[in-house]
């Protein structure tokens, strides 16, 4: 291995570091609670090594939100995969997204409420954000029905569950009626 590729490698290294690092605080003590001072004493680098890397707590959130829907997307093929017929997938797709949304905050926040300077629904949209809407497009495609743009129902099928996760999550919905609502949103949104 050349002097080059080490470094490379060891940079690599230090950024997944710092990514993690930032989530795991985020996700302990929220987004508020991670600075570029607190995470360059966590993972025992100084500050300017930080600013190699990211260039502030801005792009330090896109990348956290990048990995979080190549999860995102992982959870839901993982679960639509197993699933039989078209509503089960769907029902499928849906605890999983809840779940996912329920069990990373942070992550959740990232991707969907927080600036990390990503573009969304746009040509240059970065292929994990891409491949997480795709993994919804691939199932809720399937039962789009006639007449209906599937991007467009897939998109409001994704309104309808970021809308169930965020209200959940803010204590604006009981948790224990998780299961009705998916049932309420497949059987009639979805109408299958």
């Amino acid at each position: 291995m050349s002097v080059q590729e080490r470094k490379q490698r060891e940079r690599a290294e230090r950024e997944r570091l710092i990514v993690a690092t930032a989530r795991e605080l985020a996700e302990q003590q929220g987004w508020d609670a991670v600075t570029t001072r607190r995470l360059a004493e966590r993972i025992e680098y100084s500050q300017p090594v930080l600013y190699s890397h990211f260039r502030g707590k801005r792009e330090i959130i896109g990348a956290v939100a990048l990995q979080g829907a190549a999860e995102l997307a992982t959870a839901v093929r993982a679960a639509t995969s197993a699933a039989g017929h078209p509503r089960a997938r769907v029902a499928a797709l849906s605890r999983a997204y809840l779940d996912f949304a329920a069990r990373n905050p942070a992550v959740y926040d990232a991707l969907f409420q927080l600036d990390g300077g990503l573009a969304y629904a746009q040509e240059d949209t970065p292929e994990p954000l891409k491949d997480a809407f795709a993994a919804l497009l691939e199932t809720l495609g399937e039962v789009t029905g006639d007449g209906v743009h599937p991007g467009q129902f897939t998109e409001v099928f994704w309104a309808a569950l970021h809308g169930l996760a965020t209200l959940t999550r803010t204590g604006r919905l009981l948790p224990e009626d998780a299961e009705p609502r998916v049932e309420l949103l497949v059987d009639r949104l979805a109408m299958i």
